[in-house]
């Protein structure tokens, strides 16, 4: 860590190039080169796949397979070579299915991982040039606008922007960070200041410092806390283990019982002992293991055909035993697209499908004060969609004042009805004490202190149900203002704007199936506690309790697993990386089987832990993938349901087989 990087509060520019020995026009052409010998690639840390011999000697120890060999090797001694033979293909034949089958599995998960090199922007020489992201350093001054990725963690020294940091943090909504931010927050990835590889501006353009690359960002420390320690073998491994030390007890103890047994029948030593070898071998299950296997690759295509790719063939089983679900809330049991879910005149609260004249003149704004242009931001994309439900659309154009996240809102000048109309949306906070008069029934009028707090109210009370609110207002003009501060003055308030992620359609049923199958279903997020609650309930989750990431990192190990034992079910929000892993840890110590999901690179550490951690393959990032055990190609959480129903019918096939 660099001295930077332990900061507690905002640094002055001049200290923070100093330390890191560039200055605002970036580095040289030979010094980059020389730092990025030193610092290596800006590339996150990658588990070492294991090699194919690795694998293969794998198929060949499994405890079974090593009972074959030694009733194999008795075989032979006991003069029976076509038994030796039969033996020694069985054990082919399972090393044979397993090592194929686990490698296509594992080729499929690398093709969802690989991806064109990001590009980035960056001051070289003082010139502004693309590279490649691989080979940016620390030092360099990274050029962030509207639409791109951010490929290091940097400190912003100039402009601000909006970012969605949902891959690192879980937090769906967008976040300010500013050059004159403060960085007083308890976690770096909270600073007012930073932004970090991985986050995706949606909002503004700034100029940042490079301080930290590959390995030793956020990212970086986060992948490698998910490839610590080896994974807890599946409870299929477990069971057959125990099979297998009982198998060779039983098969042991009855040699060695009818060795005195057959002397006292009459046979020689030499005979009694080759007998007693015999029983031995025949007390070996030799088609076991291939039963296991087939079984196990059979439940793995019929998982990978509806959408669930598994890396392990133990995997099947795991799923069919999982006691507990914790799952992700963005894309898993939401759909990832934002949608406009209330409208708010004077009047009161509307869903979006009634039609009235109030609610006409807050979707013209709606329409027409959209920057299409920002396809990275899902409000944007939302506002457009439910204007064009309502049968509205956009207005021809005169002027544009974008958004700027100090001001926390923008305006359009349009042209409509053959009017000059000032739409205007923002944060209701900023843009509410701007509007001197608000549209009612009786048509524009005064906004009395009452009606203000009117206002105030419903916007807190869209809040607290977890909503993203937007204000909306509007006004007539003669010419087109100079600049935004002159258009958003004297404006007539026309309502509130509620979004929401919605939940998907699907989900619903699959939690009443869990439930019926007796599974516990806890939601663990990075996202806002009332959001994440109010989806649960929505989709049948009980949410009994709501319990913030901070309030769970203090509990002690003995409160978190007190805490999981009440009845109901949780939902954790605001969750860090370690919190997620303590969760699971907490509930494995409690014999439970846990299956976590999750898409980000904050869920890899707990995926990595779980039974079985299960990835989003559409929306997931590299290092999540790579944590999990199964990964979810259309990233629904019914599939998992369905994965759970397979599993449990491999299982039941295995136990009647085994009966």
């Amino acid at each position: 860590m660099t001295d930077e990087q332990a900061s507690p509060t905002h640094r002055p520019v001049e200290l923070l190039l100093r330390d890191l020995r560039t200055s605002e026009a970036g580095l040289g052409g030979r010094e980059a080169a020389r730092r990025l010998a030193v610092y290596g690639p800006n590339v996150l840390p990658r588990a070492q796949g294991i090699s194919w011999p690795r694998e293969i000697l794998r198929q060949f120890t499994h405890p079974l397979a090593l009972l074959l060999w030694v009733a194999a090797a008795l075989a032979y001694v006991a003069g029976t070579p076509i038994l030796t033979w039969a033996i020694l293909v069985v054990i082919l034949i399972n090393a044979v299915v397993a090592f194929l089958q686990e490698r296509q599995a594992e080729k499929a998960v690398e093709a969802l991982a690989h991806y064109l090199p990001l590009q980035a922007r960056a001051l070289r020489d003082g010139s502004a040039v693309t590279i490649a992201a691989v080979d940016l350093v620390p030092g360099d001054i990274l050029l962030v606008s509207e639409g791109d990725r951010v490929s290091a963690d940097a400190r912003l020294i100039s402009g601000t922007i909006e970012v969605d940091m949902s891959a690192l943090t879980g937090e769906s909504a967008p976040v300010t960070r500013s050059a004159t931010g403060d960085d007083t927050a308890e976690r770096l990835v909270d600073a007012g200041d930073a932004v970090f590889s991985g986050a995706e501006c949606t909002a503004g353009d700034c100029r940042a410092l490079v301080f930290a690359t590959g390995a030793h960002t956020e990212l970086g420390r986060i992948a490698t806390l998910s490839r610590r320690g080896a994974p807890a073998p599946s409870p299929l491994e477990r069971q057959v283990r125990r099979s297998t030390w009982l198998i060779a007890a039983v098969a042991v103890g009855v040699g060695i019982l009818f060795l005195p047994l057959g002397m006292l029948a009459g046979l020689s030593l030499p005979e009694a002992a080759v007998f007693a070898i015999g029983l031995l071998v025949a007390n070996v299950p030799e088609g076991l293991l291939p039963t296991i296997t087939l079984a196990l690759a059979v439940g793995v295509r019929i998982l990978a055909r509806k959408g669930a790719l598994v890396k392990q063939l133990s995997a099947v089983e795991t799923l069919g035993s999982t006691t507990v679900i914790c799952t992700d809330k963005t894309g898993t049991l939401t759909q990832n697209a934002m949608r406009v879910n209330r409208l708010w005149t004077l009047d009161g609260d509307h869903d979006v499908s009634e039609r009235s004249g109030l609610l006409t003149a807050l979707v013209e704004v709606m329409a027409d004060c959209i920057e299409l242009e920002r396809t990275a931001d899902p409000m944007e994309t939302a506002l457009r969609d439910a204007a064009a439900e309502y049968g509205i659309v956009t207005a021809p154009r005169v002027a544009t004042f974008p958004f700027d996240p100090e001001r926390k809102r923008m305006s359009v000048v349009s042209r409509r009805r053959d009017e000059l109309i000032v739409s205007v949306k923002g944060a209701p906070e900023g843009l509410v004490p701007l509007c001197d008069s608000v549209l009612g029934e009786r048509g524009t009028a005064p906004m009395s202190a009452a009606e203000r707090q009117t206002v105030t109210d419903a916007a807190d009370g869209y809040a607290r149900r977890g909503l993203r609110v937007l204000a909306l207002a509007a006004r007539h003009i003669g010419n087109v203002p100079s600049d935004a501060q002159a258009a958003e003055s004297e404006l007539c308030l026309l309502g509130l704007v509620a979004l929401l992620d919605p939940p998907r359609p699907e989900v619903a049923d699959a939690v009443a199936a869990c439930h019926n199958a007796g599974i516990t279903i806890h939601v663990v997020t990075g996202d806002n506690g009332n959001t994440a609650a109010e989806i649960a309930r929505q989709v049948g989750i009980s949410a009994e309790r709501v319990v913030a990431g901070p309030d769970a990192d203090r509990m002690s190990e003995p409160e978190l697993d007190a805490l999981l034992a009440l009845p109901g079910e949780i939902v954790f929000s605001r969750s860090t990386p370690e919190g997620k892993l303590r969760i699971a840890e907490a509930l494995q110590d409690t014999r439970h089987v846990v299956a976590m999901t999750g898409d980000g690179v904050n869920d890899a550490p707990a995926l990595h832990r779980a039974d079985i951690g299960v990835a989003m393959g559409r929306s997931g990032t590299d290092v999540a993938r790579e944590a999990a055990t199964m990964i979810l190609t259309d990233d629904n959480f019914a599939t998992i349901v369905t994965a759970v129903r397979e599993g449990r019918r491999a299982y039941d096939n295995l136990r009647k087989f085994v009966l």
